[in-house]
């Protein structure tokens, strides 16, 4: 017996409120955890113990010694505008994670007291009784202790498209003995969807302690890893911060031995410690990843992990679910079958002799379907079928017999307006339960049987409907005391998204490798492979997937297009085997048994329109609309990103090789100090990080998509870029050590020449812009392409260079003198000869061969 709302049965009264709230407080909501944030706290403290940070900080206790009070404020200032500027980017990334997470649990039905009402999600209990309907989102796992005709989508966590139905516990049945997936299974699982029915249940576990929190906490057993661009970066970083602190300390005791000036051998030694730490490199990628992060919101895709897209742009293959990600997650009519007109493809125009099929299929479902399949026939039946006598708005229900264990088939007992005692029975179900109904000789039931195996190898689930007539009020008890015939078959299909084989098509010429991972059936999985245009490859099912060790299914993996019948823990072993060959894995899907292989992908990409919360949390990327051109996108956005942050980490490792030897060759040739940290943290702060800002703003190359993609064990410096990048900043260095000593041979002072050689090298910076926005054209060519923060970085720069050579206050601090307009034009002619060695030396960047490499074809 059901309960209606305000009433409960004597024996379903349900907890008391007082229960409710001891149990919430004993238990906690529920709802799973969300990660915790640092403290912002602990986040200034991670940012302070930096390496600039700590230099600029020596740095302004050393003037301080020094007695110079204005160079030591002027430090510290830069040092609480990068502490600053750094709090505000981390907690505005961490706000912005915090909003992908749906905080709003859905309403429930409970019955407490006796009387049944709503309440958030989140205040389910232990013990609870729900009342579940049509549509509702079960809250926590649940007993049923009543129901009819109850079926529930189980998507979520089995990844299976067709509901499953459900039965009453019986009396003493454990339900820690109980998993998800297959009909008559007594219970009712979190996050799931109720399609069909209705039904009272017990709830025995809420938030953590539930399948869906068990499933999330499993993520927890998984190591997040950084990518490969991450990783060389800071073996890097270690490299050259190591090798810079070694020649630091040897050019201290190098100038306090030599003249007894320790203290200025120390800020020489700072100086020359800020000049060779690759500090910009940590900057360029965050900024890169910021601002990729912004241009890939746009498009319809969420970044929760900036890291990711360094590895989206480097992905080689992107394993996808199928039901709610390849297709519509929802159901259509794609076949129908009668014995007079055989197989017929649905559409809008149907023949005559099929009418029947789609006709008794509408009655045999309910008048307004909540059920994908039976939603599917209304539609068809609006279709094809409109304005026919095939349609029955007027006829009146008197009864239903229910799908149960013994007969899966549903009948409906219809009762037509002027018909008198004849009733209408339409069936639908199972084919071998409606064959079994309609008392078929063997032979016929063999040849029905055969169309089933012919349409079910195409990927369609079939159905079968049959008819029957009735005399009286006297209905009999059960479905086989009718005198069914067979009026035909149906075969439904999981929609593909009309989007899907052109984004795939695209997939193949960049080189990216599709890969199907369902739960599904394996004959649905290769027709759905076919439709969207999948390449070619081989098939395994979860079955014989338990039988390979890693090794094996590594190997098998290599060349397998589609995984069948799949767990969620088989898809992590997918991923791994696939990580294992050095491939770059993007894993997209919606549902809680797609997290735990979201988080083991280098980049999860989860669904937004019907993802779980438990899968946003797991991915990296998350798709706003669902769309999976979006996707696509992005990986577009993401090679353009990795393409401009190699000419971004070029120019940083170009620029520093001015600067690193402009503050160590003067010292050992005996001459006054040519940079002093002041000058170098104005490079540091202004020039690098707003060149940055350039290099991400350049147009992607139109040939972007038709490239094979980089091999993702190649390092970001191979030897071409190092070496480029090194032969371009020697040439500016050579210019800048030549203006800087000609200034002091012609007995110009030590702040004179500091201002030349300072204005050589913001000039010889701008030109390194210039040149490297592009290595496959000229400057020219590359100062025509639109570039809104090039034009204005260069616009600034040469204000702050005129500022600090002629406003004494400015110059001042700087530690300039006056220069005469001859030696400028002179320095600023110098920074320009070296713009032809950077148009040579780049050339020389990347092989031709890769500049103009076969579209399409992937890296072996």
């Amino acid at each position: 017996m059901l309960t209606r709302p305000g009433q409960a049965a004597p024996e379903l009264h349900g907890l008391t409120e007082a229960e409710a709230r001891a149990r919430l407080a004993a238990d906690g909501p529920n709802e799973l955890a969300a990660d915790r944030r640092p403290s912002l706290l602990a986040t200034a403290w991670r940012v302070v113990r930096e390496p600039m940070l700590l230099l600029l900080l020596g740095g302004a206790t050393l003037y301080f010694v020094l007695g110079d009070v204005r160079e030591a404020v002027t430090l510290l200032v830069f040092v609480v505008a990068i502490v600053g500027l750094s709090l505000r980017q981390e907690r505005k990334s961490e706000r912005a994670l915090g909003a992908l997470r749906d905080l709003s649990s859905p309403r429930a039905s409970v019955i407490r007291d006796g009387v049944q009402r709503k309440v958030p999600g989140r205040e389910v209990v232990r013990g609870d009784l729900l009342a579940l309907a049509e549509g509702d989102r079960v809250p926590a796992d649940v007993l049923l202790v009543d129901g009819e005709h109850l079926e529930v989508d189980e998507a979520l966590l089995t990844g299976e498209s067709v509901p499953v139905r459900k039965r009453r516990a019986r009396e003493g049945e454990d339900p820690a003995a109980l998993r998800p997936g297959g009909d008559d299974v007594p219970a009712c699982w979190s996050g799931t969807l109720v399609v069909r029915g209705r039904g009272l249940a017990r709830v025995f576990a809420t938030g953590a302690r539930s399948e869906l929190g068990r499933i999330g906490r499993s993520l927890a057993e998984l190591e997040t890893q950084d990518t490969p661009l991450q990783r060389e970066i800071e073996r890097l970083v270690r490299v050259v911060a190591i090798g810079g602190g070694v020649v630091c300390f040897a050019l201290f005791l190098v100038r306090g031995l030599a003249d007894g000036e320790w203290l200025q051998g120390l800020l020489a030694g700072i100086a020359l410690a800020m000049a060779l730490l690759p500090e910009e490199f940590p900057v360029v990628l965050s900024v890169f990843f910021a601002l990729g992060a912004w241009r890939i919101a746009k498009q319809g895709v969420l970044t929760r992990q900036l890291a990711a897209i360094e590895a989206l742009g480097a992905a080689t293959v992107l394993c996808t679910d199928k039901t709610g990600t390849l297709t519509q997650n929802r159901m259509r009519v794609a076949a129908l079958w009668s014995s007079d007109a055989g197989i017929v493809a649905a559409g809008s125009e149907l023949p005559e002799p099929v009418h029947p099929v789609v006709e008794y299929g509408i009655l045999a479902s309910q008048r307004d379907p909540f059920d994908p399949m039976e939603v599917a026939f209304h539609a068809l039946g609006r279709e094809a079928l409109e304005g026919t006598e095939h349609l029955h708005d007027a006829w009146e229900l008197a009864r239903e017999y229910p799908l149960s264990p013994e007969l899966l088939s549903v009948a409906h007992v219809w009762l037509e307006p002027g018909g008198g005692p004849r009733r209408v029975v339409a069936a639908k179900g199972a084919p071998e339960a409606i064959a079994d109904l309609c008392h078929l000789a063997p032979a016929e039931s063999e040849r029905v049987l055969g169309v089933v195996r012919e349409l079910a190898g195409r990927g369609l689930r079939v159905l079968a409907v049959a008819r029957a007539r009735f005399e009286g009020d006297d209905l009999p008890r059960i479905q086989h005391d009718f005198d069914f015939e067979l009026v035909g078959l149906v075969g439904l299909a999981d929609p593909l998204r009309p989007e899907i084989p052109a984004a795939v098509a695209e997939c193949r010429a960049a080189g990216i490798r599709v890969v199907l991972v369902t739960g599904d059936h394996a004959g649905t999985a290769r027709a759905i492979a076919d439709e969207a245009g999948l390449a070619a490859g081989g098939l395994v099912t979860g079955p014989e997937l338990d039988l390979l060790d890693d090794a094996a299914l590594a190997a098998r993996a290599k060349d397998t297009a589609i995984f069948a019948r799949v767990v969620p823990e088989q898809k992590l072993r997918i991923v791994r085997a696939l990580k294992a060959q050095g491939e770059v894995v993007a894993m997209t899907g919606d549902g809680v048994n797609d997290a735990p292989a979201l988080k083991a992908a280098h980049i999860g990409v989860a669904m937004g329109g019907r993802g779980t919360d438990v899968a946003r949390e797991a991915a990296a990327l998350v798709l706003t609309e669902d769309d999976f051109g979006s996707l696509v996108a992005a990986v577009r956005l993401g090679r353009r990103i990795y393409a401009n942050l190699r000419r971004a980490l070029a120019f940083t490792v170009a620029v520093h090789v001015p600067i690193a030897g402009m503050a160590l060759v003067p010292v050992l040739l005996g001459w006054p100090l040519a940079l002093l940290p002041v000058h170098i943290v104005f490079l540091e702060l202004i020039i690098d990080p707003s060149c940055t800002l350039a290099f991400e703003a350049e147009p992607e190359d139109e040939r972007t998509m038709k490239r094979r993609p980089r091999d993702p064990r190649a390092p970001v410096f191979d030897r071409r870029l190092l070496a480029a990048s090194l032969l371009q900043g020697a040439g500016l260095f050579a210019a800048t050590l030549a203006v800087f000593g000609l200034a002091l041979d012609r007995g110009a002072s030590a702040g004179e020449a500091r201002a030349l050689a300072f204005a050589t090298l913001v000039a010889g910076d701008l030109a390194l812009i210039a040149s490297n926005r592009s290595w496959e054209h000229g400057v020219l060519r590359n100062l025509r392409v639109p570039n809104t923060p090039a034009r204005v970085i260069f616009l600034g720069a040469a204000l702050v260079l005129a500022a600090a050579l002629f406003v004494p206050f400015l110059r001042e601090l700087f530690q300039f003198d006056a220069v005469r307009p001859r030696d400028l034009v002179l320095a600023l002619g110098a920074s320009l000869a070296s713009l032809a060695w950077f148009e040579i030396t780049k050339r020389f960047v990347e092989p031709r061969r890769d500049r103009g490499a076969e579209p399409g074809l992937p890296r072996g």
